[in-house]
């Protein structure tokens, strides 16, 4: 059966339908109680489509077929030369269907903006004046409803005259959901200290659509939704200049209990940061949560894993304790003049840290692959204690800058001590791109797409060296086996390809 993942039409003689379908099931079902099966869609290439079974396309790499004057269009071009002959015909027309609800703001609460109307008896519902505006919430002590909203039980506060006739009025007594006003602070945000309205529309225009939206995903759902209503709507009230609010969404996941579960104090999972700030520091538990999982995804507390990001902090610091008191003096700590004598790959790695961390920190929030780059920076620390002390006292002061956002405190201690400066009047480090050039590299070698093999290699080496790695190469030689070699592929400085005829 041979459909598309869209719906055209039946239409008339010349009939173009393709119906919704994503797997193999419509083709089968077809098959087994003799439908007729018809092809309306082929490979946009002019290829034959696959025999025997569903052809399942997209708008971009397909054609129409059988379809009459409709013919080697794709998708959304039938779509739009269908919908303009109906409508040319007066047969039906194009439209966007919305799944409009009405929104209920009312709440029988204390918390929440007071609705500005007053109930008069004369002149019916009464809209507060502006002049008139906020209506502020009274001091109240019974938070409870009690069957009615709780500022009904306020009579001073209900009882007020009407803004139209001057006569007895009562002011509606139930708030607005909190939905409401949390659907665009962020304008006031842009122009806060304003007395005389909500924002100017001026500055907003300098400020908006904010740049990143973060937010957790039961929160973010809704909020985002009526925060998009709220702006389109003052939009088309012309208070705004701007349709959308934010540029770009990130959801972040939640940090379970250790059962794996949502933390709640029915389930008795609730971790509470009091006793781990004791315990590890402020630092080691930021870092800890940050650390955790990708940010995107739920992650389960193990309190295991923060003695393991402890230690780690620990190391750092006792690096910068020695480090500081050796000869050399802070300023050289972040400048190393001569990377040699054993400090060569510490500088390297180092750099290696900085691009590694600061892409990671750019647009993507990876905190978990940036702390544990830090991580390998450190170990690599550790790894070489015998290098040049002006090399390792670079390489630390470098690991306890890019810790900095995640431990601030650690990190601008141990930055101090090696350099004498304050590690956030200083811009974010740069990599050196000279030291991201590795001397050698690891050269995949694979024999008909498959990898048999991996050897280092010079980098830049010329393609005939390459070329000879990998046929010398114990995987390669095995899997050969006397094969004849059709062609040899390069990808300088990433692999080496041997195809067989």
């Amino acid at each position: 059966m041979y459909v598309a993942d869209y719906v055209l039409m039946e239409y008339g003689t010349g009939a173009v339908m393709a119906v919704p379908a994503h797997d193999q099931r419509d083709y089968d079902f077809a098959t087994a109680f003799g439908l007729p099966i018809r092809q309306v869609v082929a490979p946009a290439d002019g290829s034959e489509p696959p025999a025997g079974e569903a052809f399942i396309s997209h708008s971009d790499d397909e054609r129409l077929v059988n379809s009459g004057e409709f013919d080697g269009l794709t998708a959304v071009e039938g779509k739009q030369a269908i919908i303009a002959r109906l409508q040319r015909e007066g047969r039906g027309q194009e439209s966007v269907n919305f799944r409009l609800r009405d929104w209920l703001i009312s709440r029988q609460r204390y918390w929440g903006c007071p609705i500005p109307v007053v109930y008069c008896d004369n002149c019916g519902l009464v809209p507060v004046p502006d002049d008139q505006l906020p209506v502020r919430l009274p001091e109240i002590e019974d938070f409870q409803p009690r069957g009615r909203s709780p500022l009904a039980a306020a009579e001073d506060w209900v009882n007020t005259s009407c803004p139209s006739c001057g006569g007895p009025g009562r002011r509606e007594t139930d708030t607005m959901d909190t939905f409401v006003d949390s659907s665009w602070y962020f304008l006031r945000y842009c122009d806060a200290h304003n007395d005389t309205a909500p924002w100017d529309r001026e500055v907003l225009r300098n400020w908006l659509p904010v740049d990143q939206y973060i937010g957790g995903v039961e929160h973010a759902i809704l909020h985002l939704m009526y925060a998009r209503f709220f702006v389109k709507a003052l939009a088309d009230m012309d208070l705004l200049d701007v349709q959308e609010p934010f540029k770009a969404l990130f959801t972040q996941g939640m940090i379970l209990g250790p059962d794996g579960q949502k933390m709640s104090k029915s389930r008795g999972n609730v971790i509470s940061p009091t006793p781990i700030v004791e315990r590890f520091g402020v630092d080691a538990a930021r870092c800890y949560v940050l650390f955790i999982g990708p940010p995107d995804q739920d992650a389960a507390w193990n309190e295991t894993s923060l003695e393991g990001v402890h230690r780690f902090l620990a190391r750092l610091w006792r690096l910068g304790s020695e480090l500081s008191e050796l000869a050399g003096g802070p300023a050289d700590a972040d400048a190393p003049a001569d990377p040699q004598g054993g400090g060569l790959e510490l500088v390297r790695k180092a750099n290696w840290a900085i691009d590694k961390v600061t892409g990671d920190l750019s647009g993507r929030f990876a905190f978990n692959t940036a702390i544990a780059a830090i991580m390998e920076l450190v170990n690599e620390l550790y790894r070489h204690p015998e290098a040049d002390g002006q090399a390792r006292r670079f390489a630390t002061a470098t690991a306890a800058s890019l810790i900095f956002p995640f431990a601030p405190h650690l990190g601008s201690e141990v930055y101090e001590l090696l350099t004498g400066v304050r590690v956030w009047e200083q811009p974010w480090p740069a990599a050196d791109p000279a030291m991201l050039v590795a001397d050698t590299f690891e050269l995949v070698c694979m024999v008909n797409g498959r990898v048999r093999d991996r050897v280092t290699a010079p980098t830049g080496a010329p393609r005939e060296e390459l070329e000879q790695l990998a046929l010398d190469s114990r995987g390669v030689k095995t899997h050969l086996d006397g094969h004849a070699i059709a062609k040899i592929v390069v990808v300088p400085d990433k692999l080496v390809n041997v195809v067989t005829g």
